[in-house]
């Protein structure tokens, strides 16, 4: 065990590791920091795109983020005591000019359509079901699906809907594309306020959702959520669920991708939405560095998206349930270092989630044709887990107070094992139900 000089606060509070603290944090904040830098902004002025070979998705963005009088902007990371509805449509380049998964950001403006995304229009609608509805009667395929998008933490309006867009074309999704964006701050900083705007938000997406599921048009609603985006999501259907004894039944599918929860709060949110839930499929990954950073700040409280689902208690108490769990641990995805997209910026993850989940279909992993680069763990398959309230264990709900929180030296030293443990896996990470989150890493070096 490595021994370490202690250092004294301010003030002759109790000591703690100052250089490993310090260290885990700001490696924390940059790791971070890089999902939300690295592209211009202000890309949502329309420019005329007459380039061959691009493509065009139409979206319905309906946001809760106050209006920027900035027209490459069109919103804030404020927010507004009203919705506001916008009818956005974005062409993506010739498939020969990119990459399927990466969203091409122009290096300045205006883009180049051959190369770069590029918004062709904008139109602000009136936050109203009507023009909700005539929306749809126009973009509802023959399916008559729906596919809501709610982004995560560190994400301005027009990082939400580039994205969207990718994932939209990329997964050739037969549903019409509806993005949910919140108040995010866009700022690497504001990780409470971020929190603090999923709150604010909960009445509006739950408001969405109800208006879908009530459209005679619709006829199936799926929900894919990132990040704190999760968080959102459940806490609206959990809403909805209270008020109505039940999910919508038109909700038939939720996807949560990386889901930045506390494992003891998604207990709880999935059992107040009832026995009648939409079928729920969680995307994990031990390796994602975004969410070991968002556990420190939680106060070392293990995060959904990072669990072993292969691990007890998750195992044994997954099979109670409908949620399938898909293990992204050991596959290899472009997007950066942080590993928190890999559901996005991977080709045949994203193909699945518009070919199939959106359908409501079960998987396999020869079904996906990555061999042992994911571990899929769903009811009636021979690695069974099934279900995803894997965490509805038996015993009584953690409740945890701050008091009994271990102190600040020993937070930083499991976050900076994290962080190396993490480093680590880019030779591939290790096969062991063991190698879970719920373990605390101590001196791992």
């Amino acid at each position: 065990m490595l021994r370490r000089k202690d250092a004294q606060l301010p003030g002759g509070s109790a000591p703690f590791p100052a250089r490993r603290s310090a260290v885990a944090l700001i490696a924390g904040l940059l790791l971070l920091g890089l999902a939300g830098c690295g592209h211009v902004v202000g890309v949502l002025k329309p420019v005329p795109v007459n380039a061959p070979g691009t493509s065009r998705v139409d979206m319905l963005v309906v946001t809760t983020r106050s209006p920027s009088k900035d027209p490459g902007l069109l919103y804030t990371g404020g927010r507004d005591r009203n919705y506001s509805v916008d009818e956005i449509s974005v062409s993506i380049p010739p498939d020969s000019a990119r990459k399927v998964g990466e969203v091409q950001w122009p290096r300045r403006l205006p883009p180049n359509p051959e190369k770069d995304f590029t918004t062709v229009a904008v139109k602000r609608l009136p936050p109203d079901a009507v023009a909700g509805r005539a929306w749809l009667r126009r973009n509802l395929p023959k399916s008559r699906k729906v596919l809501v998008f709610v982004h995560g933490f560190n994400n301005r309006y027009g990082d939400a809907v580039y994205r969207f867009a990718q994932i939209v074309h990329d997964s050739n999704a037969d549903a019409a594309p509806i993005l949910f964006t919140w108040p995010s701050a866009g700022k690497l900083f504001d990780y409470n306020y971020d929190r603090e705007s999923t709150i604010y938000s909960r009445d509006g997406l739950e408001t969405v959702l109800r208006l879908l599921a009530e459209d005679p048009q619709v006829s199936d609603v799926t929900v894919l959520a990132h990040s704190m985006g999760t968080w959102l999501t459940m806490e609206s259907l959990r809403q909805m669920a209270i008020r109505d004894r039940r999910v919508a039944p038109k909700i038939k599918n939720v996807i949560l991708a990386s889901p930045d929860i506390d494992v003891d709060v998604f207990r709880r949110q999935f059992r107040d939405l009832g026995d009648r839930h939409p079928k729920f499929t969680v995307f994990v990954s031990r390796d994602d560095r975004a969410l070991a950073v968002s556990r420190f700040v939680a106060g070392n409280v293990n995060r959904l998206g990072q669990i072993n689902p292969e691990a007890e208690p998750y195992r044994s108490e997954a099979a109670k349930d409908g949620i399938t769990f898909i293990d992204l641990t050991k596959l290899n995805a472009s997007g950066g270092d942080l590993n928190h997209d890999k559901f996005a910026t991977s080709p045949e993850i994203v193909r699945v989630i518009g070919t199939r989940l959106v359908n409501g279909q079960s998987l396999s992993e020869s079904q996906i044709g990555l061999g042992d680069s994911i571990t899929i763990l769903a009811a009636g398959t021979a690695k069974a887990v099934g279900t995803g309230a894997g965490l509805l264990v038996s015993t009584p709900l953690s409740v945890i107070d701050p008091a009994t929180r271990r102190n600040l030296g020993s937070q930083a030293d499991d976050f900076a094992g994290q962080i190396d443990a993490a480093t680590r896996l880019d030779g591939g990470y290790r096969d062991s139900a063991s190698a879970d989150p719920a373990v605390p890493v101590k001196d791992a070096r």
